[in-house]
């Protein structure tokens, strides 16, 4: 029987378990925070009527005591805001954006943003999608010394004046790339720029520096959205990645820099505008990246009166509760965009697939990433003779060829007697030393292979580098798996002798040499080593192959309105730029790739790599040509765009296949290659406005009024009919049912008049006329063209043509076409 004791006891445990399970239901329903952009109602500061300036090129002060007014009471309307609406303690403000967005950006649980939307003044609600990271020899294939350099003065003066911004990883200010040079000062005019020079850990003050004008960091976002390791994500402009300043130095490096790694010479890197000023505005971190940090560095590099704006950074993903025009992050382009910044972005790295693009508004150019006619190829040269063809950026054993070593497959030299798994990471991949008979291996070229490990990026060729260096490898080859097919090899530095072999076939070829020279007893056991290699130079590059060449990693168009991928009437990707092993600086952290820790320079591909080759020509037209809007700038780069190879065939484009070509079209590169001697020169602009682009938005169908007035602060006025209608040197059309007629409006902004005679090459499945056939249009005069285009054949699916002007003065304006015929009737 139970006494009263127990009775009590057991009641007690029961009201404890009762309590226990009532805190975990509460535990279980707590919400986790997220970050959250609202968009306000009413004007930002930089175009508020009462703060626009009167200084030239420039349409508002940040320094006027109006500005700072109405600034300040933006920032106490966000908080009013937050402090009626949301409970008490349940929020985080990260930022107010003012400059070129009203808003702010908020952490803060689901519920409590509901609460937001629904609050008086709040006009848009949406949820962070966290934000990530997407020369010596570009300079030349471009042909900007002997012809754009040279017209601007030369590397002395190509540039100067412009100030380009970069949201990014932060920058290396002690990098040769972004000195200043007392002997060649910077004397240039920049006072429609004011910027900050913020400092910090690893950023001394002397880092602004002249060359350097400006250094910001946006680190909120990410301190709400992780926990940041102080190690690597540092508190300051920066660069832990390496990224920012890789992107920086493409774009507006100093010219003629020795690139040096592990004591190798690479040649001399050079930016696209050497002289042109750099203004650094970091806002992505080794652990994490935010939306608010990006579009709070946004918010500010306009401020700050940026000429050109690149971003080569961007979401990981599409908006899931909007159009892809109306995202926050588009609309703070837009209003850069309105306030007289060039804006380029990195198309996305996403490809070969359709519809992977993340550049998708037509107010910002979006930059796809192509092979230059460079190639580095290291090779394995084999005792019968024959030379296997690989890559690596890596020394020669000793004697360059001449002298030939012991070769040895990795799991025929394993340690027998070893307690270690014998799994592929071992066995094959040479990740662990102790895997190893260092009687076998030393003074030999081991082969070692890309299995499961490489294959799910749990092996790293790190690992490989520490394993030959205990060991005293004389050289490493990783050799493709028939079982995983060929892998991607980058010309990455090596800090030993080694090579990577890619392609089945090739390594099948020194499997079997390999094999016919190896002794082995009747248990498979290896009695005696015949085979003999030598790793040949692989850092002596080869130019005048064929390109440019697509890249498969560049994301593919056709551009899409949402996130189930309808397509739009807006080709993207814009443009094709250089973005396949491009050298420029690095930053010797290099926090997230370990194997180029200590170095200076990088060999990086990714359209990041694209984005600052295409500002760095923009920031050279806006230099000759300073009234220029940016889209006027953007048509330049666009209309004089070439769609051929060197060697006088269409642009090829890599597929899925490793090795594979096909034929590119708009879809891949925009327009076509940037050709910036054309650029500089291009006879015919076409010129859109911010009104011009509300009435795109409000032309299409499918998109909500209330969601455009709500975004941009403009209710839809005059539409232009339909999408297609922009002015933009490109004619898109996603699906064209019987016939439209849309109209193009070119400006002559060279100094004679000339005569162009119209030609029209149509997509498949269509008829194109072009009305007037030809014009005489007078220096600054305007001249309408109408693009009637009938559909003849029902293909539902995208075909390829363009318009081609041809002025009796050289000029030639070229606008790719691209429709989807639905119906005929």
């Amino acid at each position: 029987m139970a006494t009263g004791v127990d009775v009590l006891a057991a009641s007690s445990y029961a009201v404890l378990l009762l309590h226990l399970l009532a805190i975990g239901t509460i535990a279980s329903v707590v919400e986790e925070r997220s970050i959250y952009l609202i968009l306000m109602e009413g004007e930002p500061v930089a175009f508020h009527g009462d703060v626009l300036s009167s200084q030239q090129g420039r349409r508002f002060d940040p320094k006027s005591e109006a500005y700072k007014v109405h600034a300040n009471k933006l920032v106490d309307s966000h908080d009013q805001v937050l402090e009626s609406t949301l409970d008490k303690g349940s929020y985080n403000k990260l930022y107010s954006f003012k400059h070129v967005l009203n808003g702010f950006a908020v952490h803060t649980t689901p519920s409590q943003a509901k609460k937001l939307q629904l609050a008086q003044g709040v006009k848009l609600v949406e949820r962070d999608r966290r934000a990530k990271s997407m020369t010596t020899y570009t300079p030349e294939f471009l042909g900007l010394p002997q012809t754009v350099w040279t017209q601007e003065g030369g590397d002395r003066n190509a540039g100067d004046g412009i100030v380009m911004g970069f949201v990014d990883t932060g920058i290396n200010p002690f990098h040769p790339s972004f000195a200043y040079d007392i002997l060649n000062p910077l004397t240039s005019n920049l006072s429609h720029f004011s910027g900050a020079c913020e400092t910090g850990p690893l950023f001394p003050p002397f880092s602004c520096n002249g060359k350097i004008v400006s250094t910001r960091f946006f680190i909120a976002g990410a301190q709400a959205a992780a926990s940041l390791n102080a190690t690597i994500d540092i508190p300051s402009p920066a660069d832990a990645v390496g990224h920012g300043s890789h992107v920086a130095s493409i774009a507006a490096g100093n010219a003629g820099v020795p690139v040096t790694v592990n004591g190798f010479y690479y040649g001399r890197a050079s930016g696209m505008a050497p002289r042109a000023r750099v203004a650094v505005y970091k806002a992505v971190y080794p652990t994490v990246g935010t939306l608010a940090d990006v579009v709070a560095a946004i918010d500010q590099a306009v401020a700050d009166g940026v000429d050109i704006l690149t971003l080569s950074i961007g979401p990981e993903e599409p908006p899931q509760d909007t159009v892809t025009f109306l995202s926050i992050f588009d609309i703070a382009m837009l209003f850069a965009r309105r306030a007289g910044v060039f804006v380029v972005q990195a198309a996305g790295n996403s490809g070969p697939g359709p519809s992977t693009v993340l550049s998708y508004s037509p107010w910002v150019v979006g930059a796809a990433a192509s092979r230059t006619d460079r190639r580095y190829a290291a090779s394995l040269l084999l005792g019968n003779g024959l030379n296997v063809s690989g890559v690596g950026l890596s020394a020669p054993t000793f004697g360059n060829g001449s002298l030939l070593y012991r070769l040895v497959l990795a799991k025929d030299a394993i340690n027998l007697s070893g307690a270690f798994p014998r799994t592929s990471e071992y066995v094959e991949e040479c990740q662990h030393p102790e895997a190893f008979d260092p009687n076998v291996v030393r003074g030999s070229i081991v082969l070692c292979s890309f299995s499961a490990g490489f294959y799910n990026e749990t092996s790293t060729l790190t690992a490989i580098f520490d394993t030959a260096r205990v060991l005293g490898f004389m050289g490493f080859v990783l050799v493709a798996n028939p079982s995983y097919g060929d892998f991607i090899g980058q010309p990455i530095p090596f800090s030993v002798s080694g090579a990577l072999i890619p392609k089945v076939a090739d390594a099948k070829i020194v499997s079997q040499y390999y094999e016919q020279q190896t002794l082995r007893d009747a248990r498979g056991i290896v009695r005696q080593f015949n085979a003999r290699a030598a790793i040949q130079d692989g850092g002596v590059a080869t130019f005048g192959v064929q390109a440019p060449i697509v890249s498969r990693f560049s994301s593919r168009g056709p551009s899409f309105i949402d996130i189930n991928r309808n397509p739009s009437d807006v080709l993207k990707p814009d443009i094709l730029a250089p973005g396949n092993e491009i050298w420029a600086a690095w930053s010797p952290v290099s926090a997230l790739d370990p194997i180029l820790t200590g170095y200076n320079f990088a060999l990086l591909s990714g359209s990041s790599m694209a984005a600052p080759h295409v500002a760095g020509i923009a920031a050279l037209i806006k230099q000759k040509y300073p009234s220029w809007n940016p889209s006027m700038i953007a048509s330049a780069i666009s209309t004089t765009a070439t769609k051929f190879d060197n060697n006088g065939g269409i642009i090829m484009a890599e597929g899925f296949n490793i090795g594979s070509l096909y034929s590119s079209n708009n879809f891949d590169f925009g327009a076509g290659f940037v050709n910036p001697t054309h650029a500089m020169d291009p006879g015919l602009v076409l010129s859109s406005e911010f009104e011009d682009y509300i009435s795109f938005l409000c032309s299409m169908p499918f998109i909500d009024r209330f969601a455009i007035k709500a975004a941009t602060r403009v209710w839809c006025g005059q539409s232009i009919g339909h999408p297609a209608n922009l002015n933009i040197p490109s004619v898109t059309i996603s699906a064209l049912r019987r016939s439209l007629t849309v109209r193009r409006s070119f400006k002559n902004v060279a100094t004679k008049p000339e005569t162009y005679v119209s030609l029209a090459i149509p997509p498949n499945g269509t008829t194109i006329t072009l009305r007037p056939p030809w014009f005489t249009i007078a220096p600054e005069g305007t001249q309408d063209l109408d693009i009637e285009i009938n559909v003849i054949k029902s293909t539902n699916e995208f075909t390829f043509g363009e318009i081609i002007l041809t002025g009796s003065l050289n000029h030639i304006v070229r606008m790719p076409v691209t429709i989807r015929p639905v119906s005929i009737v």
